[in-house]
């Protein structure tokens, strides 16, 4: 028997950090380079473009935190001390204290539960992506020449186009391209229910942290990065001037300036 050439190069990638996952497996799809057809499936809310708010850059939590405030509208330590330290960026002309909290600011990501034409047996996968694709889905979804694009029986596929990054530093690009022709999720329409059936649970994708646990992180970084003495030295030293220390009011700022 001769060598399995195809397992050979998916070895080699897995040394290079390519394409490591196990693409079955994974309820996440992440995109390899050049062309892709996708079709956003129906969700079970109604809401298929689906909006999750972030912190990220505070303790190991590479896929980010939770924002308790944006997500649940609990309290929320980050946004408190990033509105703050804001604030006093602002008032003390302190350039690093802005892009500290520019950093700590909130950030919005959208998914959505999709199937991987040419994969339909792996299921529903869950696609992250950014602002721009999210307007782009929206616009098609509110025109009528395409309206339900996830309809299980007259919904319209996608093309999405990912191309990697070519210099030091460069962010990959993502495109996406409505198909002109509508389509079935499935060649057997009774499958489809079963399918359906096999969503990802949205809600236990991502740990929920309770804001005690949220402020419990941030004060470990601040006490060990050499940032801050303590948390509570920080509170101290970014409280709220003149009473304005919403997080509103800081992106306010941000946005103009």
């Amino acid at each position: 028997m001769g060598i399995n050439m195809e397992l050979m190069r998916r070895k080699l990638a897995s040394l290079r950090g390519e394409g490591t996952r196990d693409k079955g497996n994974s309820v996440w799809f992440k995109p390899d380079e050049g062309d892709t057809d996708i079709r956003i499936v129906p969700a079970n809310d109604g809401d298929p473009l689906k909006e999750m708010f972030f912190h990220y850059n505070v303790g190991n939590h590479k896929g980010g935190i939770l924002c308790p405030k944006r997500n649940f509208g609990e309290n929320c330590p980050i946004c408190e001390f990033a509105s703050s330290l804001w604030r006093e960026g602002v008032d003390n002309n302190d350039e690093e204290s802005k892009k500290l909290a520019k950093s700590l600011f909130v950030r919005t990501r959208y998914f959505s539960p999709v199937v991987i034409r040419g994969r339909e047996d792996e299921g529903i996968k869950v696609y992250g992506y950014g602002k721009t694709a999210y307007e782009l889905l929206l616009g098609y979804i509110l025109d009528p020449e395409y309206g339900d694009i996830t309809d299980a029986d007259e919904g319209t596929d996608i093309t999405l186009t990912y191309t990697k990054p070519t210099k030091p530093g460069a962010y990959p690009q993502t495109s996406l391209k409505m198909r002109r022709n509508t389509s079935t999720l499935l060649d057997d329409p009774e499958a489809i229910p079963a399918l359906l059936d096999r969503m990802p649970d949205f809600d236990s994708l991502w740990e929920r942290l309770s804001p005690a646990q949220v402020d419990a992180i941030l004060d470990e970084q601040l006490s060990s990065d050499g940032s801050a003495e303590s948390r509570s030295s920080e509170t101290a030293k970014y409280g709220p001037a003149n009473g304005k220390s919403d997080v509103d009011r800081a992106f306010d700022e941000l946005m103009t300036g």
